[in-house]
């Protein structure tokens, strides 16, 4: 499937030319992976009173007596919980599933899980089991988790360097537009009744679908059919597609060069690529970068959400509609952060949220103690809250799955995602666990936690992170080598120690 082919003399204008096949399988990638996610993320707030009267009524039609609210709680958090237990177990399985099916295809088969658990939670209630809904969230999980690997790595694979990282930017963006129409469809005039809630989680099905359709005509990665199936032939035609163009001699030069380094290697395991001295520090920035992103607290904002917009004066009823405006914020700062990206590059973007970041929670901090003390006070927390959530999603929101896919080579990038993907899963799961207890002892002031671990991300990146912003991987590892005290690999394996 090629929708637009051009001949030109000018490489680089050709290279920076969206093809209709490299548009089409940014939007439907991330349409049946990311979007899902996102979804997943927001979906459960709405209906969270009428599931939990379904646990209850299953619960006395079983045992006759209602549920014990303390094990109402337990069943609840694990509700909730769980999906990021089961992204932790989708993202360890990425890299045997990507080793064998490919980038496009990982994603297609990952499209049974989302299926399988649209049905397990929507025909929960009809089949009375709560359990089909706590089962279901986990193998949402899982389809997440393999998810956020896999759609990165693809859409690093396919795009030139020079739109990188706006392409790489669709994954937040489609996160975002996941998290608003989880909003959208559970308002009550639409699907958050207590008759429809269940079609709330059936409709994960239309995504699932649509890029399981859609996604079998476009071709896999180029670099992994040159790498791993060693297809030079395919490979070079999927390059003209995404490209939309015929003379792709650059890019496969790009490629070859790499594999001739990385002829005879085999995929580097976790352990090797956490021993090697020559991706040490991208291993470590990965790390901060996916722990920053999860830790900095944004999870954080909407347990305070409705309680500040009702000490704003906004009815109750009206919240869930002006708690909207949070998910069209998220949306349109990414969209900015894509549209931008290649302009001011990686670093400016990391640092200048998470800055941000830290001055906002600071504020917010002031503002919700002093709260009481003046009638307009509630909308300055207001301001905040949408300052947190822009402030995320124009950098840190979806950079450290950019940078995860660009600081290494081929053959380690699995076991990198692997690493990127525990880290943000455990760290998620951590905030679930965690936040409760933190906000009960501090109140308010939790927030000064977060500010800090905000303020400490953008230090580090500040002294540690080098741009990235059009460069190959070997300029990105020659960048790094200072740092690591070794040279970046030239032809040994990347998974054993190198000379000094």
């Amino acid at each position: 499937m090629k929708c637009s082919e051009k001949d030109s003399a000018d490489s680089k204008d050709s290279d920076l030319d969206w093809s209709c096949s490299l548009i089409v399988a940014s939007l439907v990638g991330a349409f049946g992976s990311s979007f899902l996610y996102g979804y997943n993320l927001s979906v459960v707030n709405a209906p969270t009173r009428y599931i939990k009267s379904f646990y209850n009524e299953s619960w006395e039609r079983r045992h006759g007596h209602p549920i014990d609210p303390d094990t109402l709680t337990l069943l609840w958090s694990v509700t909730v919980s769980i999906f990021a237990i089961g992204g932790l177990v989708g993202t360890l399985m990425v890299k045997l599933i990507g080793k064998v099916l490919g980038r496009k295809y990982t994603l297609l088969v990952n499209n049974g899980f989302a299926i399988s658990a649209a049905l397990l939670m929507a025909c929960s209630l009809q089949a009375g089991a709560f359990e089909m809904l706590i089962v279901g969230r986990f193998i949402m999980g899982v389809d997440g988790g393999i998810a956020l690997s896999a759609l990165p790595m693809y859409l690093n694979e396919i795009s030139p360097k020079e739109i990188r990282g706006s392409l790489g930017q669709v994954t937040a963006i489609f996160i975002c537009i996941g998290v608003f129409a989880g909003q959208v469809l559970g308002l009550p005039e639409l699907l958050g009744k207590e008759s429809t809630w269940p079609y709330l989680f059936g409709v994960i099905v239309v995504p699932a679908l649509v890029q399981l359709v859609s996604l079998p005509f476009l071709p896999e990665s180029p670099h992994y059919l040159l790498f791993e199936k060693h297809d030079q032939a395919g490979a070079k035609k999927a390059f003209q597609t995404f490209l939309g163009k015929e003379d792709v001699s650059r890019e496969m030069e790009e490629v070859l060069i790499e594999s001739r380094v990385q002829r005879n290697i085999q995929l580097v395991s976790v352990l090797e690529l956490l021993r090697s001295p020559s991706v040490r520090w991208q291993v470590i920035t990965v790390v901060v970068t996916m722990a920053c992103y999860q830790l900095c607290g944004l999870n954080a904002i909407w347990f305070y959400t409705n309680s500040i917009f009702g000490k704003a004066g906004i009815p109750p009823e009206k919240i869930p509609y002006i708690t909207l405006s949070t998910g069209g914020i998220e949306t349109l700062a990414a969209i900015f952060s894509g549209l931008v990206i290649e302009r001011l590059g990686r670093r400016p973007l990391l640092m200048g949220g998470f800055g941000l970041m830290a001055l906002f929670f600071g504020i917010l901090t002031i503002t919700l103690t002093l709260q009481d003390h003046a009638p307009g006070i509630p909308y300055l927390s207001i301001i905040c809250i949408l300052a947190i959530i822009a402030s995320f999603c124009s950098g840190p929101g979806g950079i450290p799955f950019i940078l995860t896919g660009e600081f290494f080579q081929q053959s380690q990038r699995p076991a990198a995602f692997i690493i990127a993907g525990t880290v943000n899963w455990l760290s998620n799961f951590a905030v679930g666990l965690l936040f409760p207890f933190i906000q009960k002892s501090l109140d308010t002031y939790c927030f000064l936690v977060f500010a800090a671990i905000c303020l400490a991300g953008a230090v580090y990146f500040y002294f540690v992170l080098p741009e990235t912003k059009n460069r190959t991987h070997a300029e990105i590892s020659q960048a790094f080598a200072k740092r690591n005290k070794t040279h970046p690999p030239d032809n040994t394996d990347p998974g054993t120690p190198e000379p000094r």
